[in-house]
């Protein structure tokens, strides 16, 4: 491989590496604030028993990771941003994700630490709605703004514009996605950890695809910041990143898909966040379906998400983060595959 085609992944991996060392500093700083805020957690009744330890450990971590991406990404691309060109644009729109959810999960969480909904947060409905209307803004920026309203099929050398049928796909995407990580985000080091894969996955494909050296590097970014918080969060967690947190990566990582155009492959690249979302849609609906049947609800799941459910029937949450780890590593290994073909 020539000299000039190795540039791209030297500078991407030296970036992660200078994020993990800048976001990491401060995150013992960022720590203390949040005890002295008296930010922590509520735990909800419905969660298992054994979670009742976690009960006031530091939550709006998020902000950790948030603050470190923003910071070097704006830095690095101070000029495109200034002079408006292409890459300065695109980059705006995983940065306006990040924090536009950010910014969402952080009034959620409030609301379920101070609020009238203690341990609960925000309405469904309420979220939701907020949910929509960014995805909205996300989608018609991407697609107006940055010309990006195609897929790539594994396979096909040529992607397929997709028109205004686009429009509600994205936002489908964008919201699903931050929906699927949110519901991940409930072990130590789970959410973390997987997201990081993800990302790595498709910094990995944008490089493939090129030209987008903006995105390869953003994600990478997004890597050495999430090592960062696993520092932190690692079990036993010292802090949760929280709605802040996981409603951020799951959009911005959702518009990363998007952008490489590979978002066909989101289910495989982030295989566990799908399957959560999935294990809770699948109780729920059973739950209604069964009670106007029988009268009583019933589940599939002894707790939903899924993660809930191997730790009720005894898994300890280190053998969960790390099993559920390993498969979703092997599953985005199968997602980059099929983008190569």
């Amino acid at each position: 491989m020539p000299l000039l085609d190795l540039y791209p992944w030297s500078t991407a991996l030296s970036l992660s590496i200078i994020a993990f060392l800048f976001t990491v500093t401060w995150g013992q700083p960022v720590l203390n604030l949040l005890r002295h805020w008296r930010l922590g957690k509520k735990i909800h009744v419905d969660e298992p028993g054994a979670h009742q330890v976690k009960m006031g450990t530091p939550t709006m971590g998020g902000w950790l990771f948030i603050s470190g991406v923003v910071i070097i990404t704006v830095t690095l691309n101070i000029i495109n941003l200034i002079q408006r060109n292409t890459e300065g644009r695109s980059i705006l729109v995983p940065l306006g994700s990040l924090i536009g959810f950010g910014l969402l999960g952080a009034v959620d969480d409030l609301e379920g630490i101070r609020g009238k909904r203690i341990a609960e947060g925000m309405t469904a409905r309420v979220k939701f709605a907020i949910q929509v209307m960014l995805a909205a803004l996300l989608t018609l920026l991407l697609y107006f703004g940055l010309d990006t309203h195609s897929i790539a099929l594994p396979g096909v050398s040529e992607r397929i514009d997709m028109g205004l049928v686009y429009i509600p796909i994205a936002m489908f995407i964008i919201v699903g996605s931050s929906n699927a990580v949110n519901f991940t985000d409930g072990l130590d080091g789970l959410a973390a950890s997987i997201v990081m894969v993800a990302f790595a996955a498709y910094g990995g494909i944008a490089y493939l695809q090129g030209p987008w050296t903006y995105l390869v590097q953003f994600c990478f970014i997004m890597v050495g910041a999430l090592m960062a918080f696993m520092w932190y969060n690692v079990h036993p967690a010292q802090m949760f990143m929280g709605d802040s947190g996981s409603q951020a990566l799951g959009a911005t990582l959702g518009i990363v898909a998007l952008m490489t155009g590979q978002w066909l492959l989101l289910p495989l690249i982030a295989f566990v966040p799908v399957a959560e979302l999935l294990s809770v849609v699948i109780q729920v609906s059973y739950f209604k379906l069964t009670r106007r049947i029988y009268g009583e609800g019933r589940r599939v799941f002894k707790m939903a998400p899924m993660h809930y459910h191997f730790e009720m029937l005894g898994w300890s949450e280190t053998h969960i983060a790390q099993r559920f780890l390993m498969i979703n590593l092997l599953s985005a290994m199968l997602g980059i595959a099929l983008a190569l073909l």
